[in-house]
């Protein structure tokens, strides 16, 4: 027997409703398939911006111009056993701090052939003097690079003084605690001062040369970075001969286009 119109009906009416379930069903798949995909890509943006910002904190808060801290590699006597740091003391044959003699060692820092003259205080920051006095004394220093430049803004300075030349190296030992850091956090332009991990008794063989104003926000126990002296002359030849050419790579952190070597360190 043929249908009834009523039958044709009510089977076009079921076949609508069916359809329409599976297109409904259909979006809700793609709805929920898409929060899904959003979510994910938002936590990844997430994630990505958690890393950056907490790198950027370690850069500036962490370690600072001393990061990472420096290893024994580098020895002044290289047939001396390396030394094991240890946190929150000196470790390894540490110079006495009475080499500085508690007065004031002018010489010359000589770059490349750019001859800076400095002056160290051996009365404000004795225990690092002494080793800068008996490492450029020993020949230490001698044609060792500055393997980091900084051209950001507000954070200007050449580290020197990594046997590594890789911001590993030092000599073999390492000393503390933190001497003549200024109270202010600002590092004036012709600043010498001793770089270092987090830890203020990581400091060994590197030094940063400040050579524009530059504020360097103080570790989380409140130590700053040793001010061990002064660039009084030629600072103007670094930075037009070394800092003004820029990082090699092209960002503002790294090794400088101008390859620099320490060429000569006398102090008196």
């Amino acid at each position: 027997m043929a249908p009834s119109n009523k039958q044709e009906r009510e089977t076009r009416e079921a076949r609508g409703r069916v359809r329409s379930y599976q297109a409904r069903k259909a979006v809700n798949e793609h709805q929920v398939k898409r929060r899904v995909r959003d979510n994910i890509l938002a936590g990844s943006v997430l994630v990505v911006v958690l890393v950056v910002l907490v790198g950027a904190q370690l850069f500036y808060f962490g370690g600072g111009p001393g990061t990472p801290a420096p290893s024994a590699s580098g020895t002044a006597t290289p047939a001396a056993e390396p030394v094991t740091p240890t946190p929150g003391a000196n470790a390894g044959d540490v110079p006495s701090s009475d080499l500085a003699e508690g007065r004031t060692w002018t010489g010359t820092l000589t770059l490349n052939d750019i001859d800076l003259g400095v002056s160290l205080d051996g009365a404000l920051a004795p225990q690092a003097v002494s080793s800068t006095v008996r490492l450029a004394a020993s020949g230490f220093y001698d044609d060792v690079a500055c393997h980091r430049l900084t051209t950001l803004e507000d954070f200007s300075v050449l580290q020197c003084g990594d046997p590594n030349g890789d911001g590993s190296g030092g000599p073999n030992y390492y000393y503390g605690p933190v001497e003549n850091a200024p109270a202010d956090n600002v590092y004036p332009a012709g600043t010498i001062a001793m770089a270092r991990s987090s830890d203020p008794y990581s400091m060994g063989s590197q030094f940063f040369i400040v050579y524009e104003d530059t504020p360097i926000d103080a570790s989380a126990d409140g130590s700053g970075y040793t001010v061990i002296g002064t660039v009084t002359s030629g600072l103007d030849q670094l930075i037009s001969g070394i800092a003004a050419a820029g990082v090699a790579d092209g960002t503002e952190d790294g090794a400088p286009v101008v390859p620099t070597t320490i060429t000569g360190f006398s102090l008196q």
